[in-house]
């Protein structure tokens, strides 16, 4: 009879495993193209969205990975834990064809700005997923892609109920705040004149602020406007976006803005250098906010708040961090 029930056992815990391995999902990429994939992947080429795996345990199924996520010590420091070398393949719209396909991967993100790339890759027999948030809802969405990928959607439902933890905190600070009184908000891009409208993620982080964004009326990820129109809008904040090429300098000393509020005021303020696509848009939110609502989001708070997220969300210690931060 032990026998027997050992036997039960065994064939149960091989059927679980078969089940876990074998599982296929099913989903619509951005592109709106159905793709069938076995989960959890084994080897991933991590184009975009990198910025979430660190939130992750799956160093060891990651082969390739964007060469801009060598360019942070936040990120470096997570390449590090893998047992294995995790290859650069270039960006995701200038790709190292040659060492991608070398690598065998069984899936590979990609940002779906170029189509025809997807579309070589596929030609080439790889398993290609276009993603693009353009939503605090598209965000959630990858980032539970990225769960079901590696099998970690317990600790994706974790991360996103932390996030919300913030994201709420920053709409009861503000929400009282009349509407005559809201302040008037702009994000730029890698143009001064390119700015945020209200489909993206930074227009959504702007709306849960509980501000006014100017070019909200847009429904674009970014929009280019003149500088006539800037100068219409007088802005009484300004947030550029963090790999932007100009600095906060180069809006304060240009003379065509000297007119406009936030500039008057010193209120123009360039975003740390990391992407939007990631749990710590949590973080740019709440520094946003303090930039913003000083009086609301007191710093030493605010420091408290991110030295938990990292804590939790990522495993840092707080001496981990302070290095990270010098």
């Amino acid at each position: 009879m032990r026998r027997f029930l050992f036997l039960l056992l065994v064939i149960a815990f091989c059927l679980s495993a078969q089940k876990v391995e074998g599982k296929t999902i099913v989903f619509k990429d951005k592109l709106g193209r159905i793709i069938k994939i076995d989960v959890p992947v084994k080897r991933a080429v991590i184009l975009s969205g990198y910025e979430i795996l660190p939130a992750l345990n799956c160093q060891d199924r990651i082969v390739g990975i964007s060469r801009w996520a060598f360019k942070e010590e936040f990120l470096r420091s997570w390449l590090r834990r893998a047992k294995k070398d995790i290859v650069p393949m270039g960006t995701a719209s200038d790709v190292n064809m040659e060492m991608l396909i070398k690598v065998k991967p069984d899936v590979v993100t990609i940002w779906t700005s170029k189509p025809e790339l997807i579309k070589f890759m596929e030609e080439r027999g790889l398993k290609v997923i276009g993603i693009y948030p353009e939503s605090l809802r598209d965000l959630y969405e990858t980032m539970d892609l990225f769960g079901k990928l590696f099998n970690e959607e317990r600790k994706i439902k974790e991360v996103e109920r932390r996030m919300e933890e913030i994201f709420i905190l920053i709409k009861s600070k503000t929400r009282d705040i009349p509407v005559r009184s809201r302040k008037k908000v702009l994000w730029l891009w890698g143009s001064p004149t390119r700015v945020a409208g209200g489909k993206s993620l930074e227009g959504s982080v702007l709306e849960l602020m509980n501000v006014v964004n100017p070019a909200s009326h847009y429904k674009a990820t970014g929009v280019d406007v003149s500088m006539e129109r800037i100068m219409k809008w007088n802005p009484d904040v300004i947030f550029i976006w963090g790999s932007a090429k100009y600095d906060v300098e180069d809006i304060l000393n240009n003379p065509q803005w000297k007119t406009i509020n936030a500039v008057r005021r010193g209120k123009v303020f360039k975003a740390p250098n990391w992407s939007t696509w990631s749990p710590r848009l949590a973080l740019i939110a709440l520094w946003m906010a303090e930039k913003t609502y000083p009086e609301r989001f007191p710093s030493s708070t605010v420091s408290k708040i991110c030295a938990d997220f990292y804590e939790k969300v990522f495993g840092m210690s707080d001496g981990e961090l302070k290095n990270l931060l010098k």
